[in-house]
């Protein structure tokens, strides 16, 4: 639980940041280490609240209060095992996720809650510092042989619990590198990219083998996959990017966010040049989608040396508190202003994009939009409705598409003559199965665009399921419809 009384005695501080106007001149981490007493101190804030609703936020069941009364007791090794027992990849949840648990914290019912995903992120990476995270290979072999399709968090962790479990896993990744969008997608100011490759030599001194550059389906026909393994994972993300069918949308520099932050990527890794299509130098550029991808946008082109970086969101400015609509402990829409956002950029909410407009040349140079309000209706979506008179035109060199995904591209699981839901998902069972009993799917594909910290509950569970199948019994820990772990 903590401290008695800690939460009256320490206030919830933040990591320390590199002040912006230094940080954007790179694409490293700008995070500062905290002194480890006033990581103590935060894990002293956890107090005895009797039942943890943090549990109940967290997808992967994390043990929250016994790691941070393990960190204030400054027993980090103890933490680090407890912390491990459910989720595979702290070092990815303690930079990247939103946090969920904290919304869910008791104590933030009327103080700023527990600092748990920065009490996360310090124990494991004090595990690696000390040397306690090493290889654990399976003492023995089923020979069982799983393949995996996707690198990503939910392929990951699939392919660590399975291997824990003493199957032979391969996983194939299509693109040069392991990570999926951990590497392609999330720019390298959140996550360097060596936070992966540091795992990754992990798993690969497991047992784990990795193939990259090879895409099922049209390197590796699906049927050899399946003749050649016991069973197949499909994690192949929701990677079908949304669009904005609007006059214009064809005009050059218009461009999807997920096109522009994998290049961005690459080229910081060396692997490809700068493209001035997508760069943006100089640019007026126009962020469209106020999610993180499109903070992500917005961080990247700052560092790229933008002239201006704009931000549309179509929904209306959040409030900084609670609403009515979304009371403790359930996930608040509010305000977010993320590290981009306080990087340099100019926010409108409730404003709807109506054309790109060209030049002479078919290239963009600014936008026609209209503002919006949402008429609330009882028992129904809100409507939304145009304010007449409130067209506006804005300048434009560089327009990004941060709009979210539709669901997974289907040319693979059509070829493995899968199903899929309403919502173009994989369809699955609750076994993680789909309509062949040894193919699974997990994460993204199976439940549409989501957090990096379901993708790995999402692995861990089909893990499960997928040893039963293999073995008619699993020793995999496993979830309950609450939440806790029911074997280990």
């Amino acid at each position: 639980m903590g401290k008695l009384r800690g939460f009256m005695e320490f206030d919830r501080i933040k990591e320390p940041v590199i002040e912006p106007k230094d940080r954007i001149q790179h694409y490293k981490e700008f995070t500062l280490e905290l002194e480890t007493q006033k990581v103590q101190d935060q894990g002293a804030r956890c107090m005895d609240c009797g039942v943890p609703f943090c549990h109940s936020g967290c997808p992967l069941g994390n043990m929250i209060p016994d790691f941070n009364d393990a960190v204030y007791k400054n027993e980090w090794q103890k933490a680090l095992h407890i912390l491990h027992s459910t989720n595979n990849f702290p070092e990815f949840t303690g930079r990247l996720c939103p946090a969920p648990c904290e919304e869910a914290c008791v104590l933030g019912i009327i103080n700023p809650p527990v600092s748990i995903e920065l009490i996360e992120k310090y124990i494991v990476e004090r595990g690696f510092a000390e040397g306690w995270i090493q290889a654990q290979p399976p003492k023995t072999r089923t020979g069982k042989t799983v393949a995996i399709i996707g690198s990503g968090p939910a392929g990951l962790a699939a392919a660590q619990q399975l291997n824990r479990a003493g199957h032979s896993v391969t996983v194939f990744e299509r693109d040069a590198k392991i990570g999926g969008l951990l590497r392609y997608g999330i720019p390298d100011f959140k996550l360097e990219k060596k936070i992966i490759d540091r795992r990754v030599s992990i798993l690969e001194a497991e047992g784990i083998i990795f193939k990259t550059g090879i895409e099922i389906g049209k390197d590796i026909p699906a049927a050899t996959l399946e003749n050649d393994f016991d069973a197949i994972v499909l994690c192949t993300g929701a990677t079908v990017k949304r669009n904005l069918p609007i006059p214009g949308s064809d005009a050059e520099g218009v461009v999807q966010a997920m096109d522009f932050l994998p290049h961005n990527n690459k080229v910081v890794d060396g692997l490809t040049k700068e493209e001035n299509a997508l760069h943006a130098k100089g640019k007026h550029v126009i962020v469209i989608g106020g999610g993180d991808t499109g903070s992500d946008c917005i961080g990247t082109s700052n560092r790229h040396g933008a002239k201006s970086v704009t931000n549309f969101e179509i929904m209306p400015k959040p409030q900084e508190g609670r609403s009515e609509e979304h009371p403790w402990p359930y996930w608040p829409f509010r305000l977010k202003t993320s590290s981009s956002h306080e990087e340099g950029v100019h926010r409108e909410w409730s404003i709807l994009t109506k054309e790109f407009v060209k030049d002479a040349k078919g290239h963009v140079k600014g936008l026609k939009t209209v503002d919006v309000r949402w008429k609330k209706i009882p028992g129904a979506r809100p409507q939304m409705e145009e304010r007449p008179g409130s067209e506006k035109e804005w300048p434009c060199d560089l327009a990004l598409l941060a709009l979210g995904f539709t669901g997974p591209e289907q040319s693979l699981p059509a070829q493995f003559g899968l199903s899929f839901t309403d919502r173009g998902n994989l369809a699955t069972q609750k076994s993680y199965q789909t309509n062949k009993p040894h193919i699974f799917s997990a994460g993204d594909a199976r439940r549409g665009q989501s957090l990096i910290v379901w993708a790995i509950s999402e692995g861990r569970e089909a893990a499960h399921q997928i040893d039963t199948f293999l073995m008619g019994q699993s020793k995999l820990p496993q979830k309950n419809s609450k939440g806790d772990l029911v074997s280990a």
